[in-house]
Parts: C-alpha cells; sequence; structure tokens
C-alpha cells in the first residue's frame, strides 16, 4: 500500500479513498479522494498526494496570526465596579501610607502593566476618572472593536457607587454562619 505524509487511507461501510489534511492556525484543511470519483485507488492516491503539496505549500504562504486574546468582562472579586481598576496604597519613600487608584492592564499575553493615581494629589473623584480612561484607553489599544465600552466616562459611571470605598469595604462581610461555616463546640 502507498504512503506518503498527510494522506490516510479510508475504507469504511460506504467511503473508500485518501483522506488529505494539514493543520495551520488551529484549523484543519483537508479533502476526501474517493477511489470511485478518481478512477481507482492508485489514481486516487497520485491525485491526494499531488493535492497535498499544493495544499502544504498555499498553508505555508499564509501568514502567521496571533491567536485571539480572551476578553474577560467582569470578576466578582472587583470592588471598584470597573474592572482593572482598584482602589488601594502605595508606600512613598518615607514609608507613609497613600491611597491611589491602581490601573493595570496586559499588553501581550503574560506580560503585566500598570500605574496608580494618588487620591491625595487628584481627589478621589479625578483620580477614579484618570484611571478609568487609562484603562479605557489600554484596552482599545489590546482589543480594538472588540473591546465593548464607548468611551471611558461610561466606565466612570459604571463604577461611580463605589467611590470612596476600598476594596475591604465594597463588598458586606458574610457571616461564619451564612457561608456554612460553623464553629467547633468545645
Amino acid at each position: 500500500m502507498p504512503r506518503a505524509k498527510g494522506v490516510i487511507r479510508i475504507d469504511s461501510d460506504s467511503t473508500h479513498g485518501w483522506q488529505v489534511r494539514v493543520y495551520r492556525h488551529g484549523k484543519t484543511y483537508s479533502k476526501l479522494f474517493s477511489d470511485r470519483k478518481y478512477g481507482g485507488k492508485e489514481k486516487a492516491f497520485k491525485q491526494a498526494v499531488e493535492y497535498r503539496k499544493e495544499l502544504e505549500a498555499e498553508v505555508a504562504a499564509m501568514p502567521e496570526s496571533e491567536p485571539k486574546r480572551r476578553l474577560i468582562r467582569h470578576n466578582k472579586n472587583n470592588a471598584t465596579g470597573v474592572l482593572g481598576v482598584s482602589r488601594t496604597f502605595k508606600r512613598d519613600r518615607h514609608g507613609r501610607r497613600h491611597e491611589v487608584y491602581a490601573v493595570s492592564w496586559n499588553p501581550a499575553p503574560g506580560e503585566a502593566r500598570g500605574t496608580s493615581f494618588s487620591i491625595q494629589k487628584y481627589g478621589e473623584e479625578t483620580a477614579f476618572k484618570m484611571a478609568c480612561k487609562l484603562r479605557y484607553q489600554k484596552m482599545k489599544e489590546i482589543y480594538g472593536d472588540r473591546y465593548p465600552v464607548s468611551s471611558y466616562l461610561e466606565l466612570f459611571e459604571q463604577g461611580k457607587d463605589h467611590l470612596g470605598k476600598s476594596d475591604g469595604e465594597a463588598k458586606p462581610k458574610r457571616s461564619r454562619k451564612a457561608s456554612g461555616k460553623r464553629k467547633a463546640k468545645s
């Protein structure tokens, strides 16, 4: 029986022929060369091998494409109402705590970037608005039209109710009883 890379024989109840398969960028390109349609087993094999060569050349000429990145739309642990923006603190060189709105984004898979805006310097609302604006700009750069937010003001409005609340304050704490954990009796 003849052999060729990427060409396999299929003999099932109603199908008899040679299957050509090439994989590229997560897609499968395939075609069946049936014995009946191509005039017998040997002729079908020759056609399949020829097609495989053409298909490999065509697929090799395709430009490399980056995999589509997953766009996360919400996170239950987010306390500001805006994904990628958190209210936290930084310490200065003297060890003093300063409240900030931190912004984070991933320009490429495995690459993290971030900055922050001082609440003391800009005020609560302005610092938050600046954080929302930067997050919006970075997300548009990364995802383009796939990012469903029309403007940074939409993000700002989305998180307005959370202004001034630190991560711990934004969500009500559940009691041990409500979370299903019980205290052991001594």
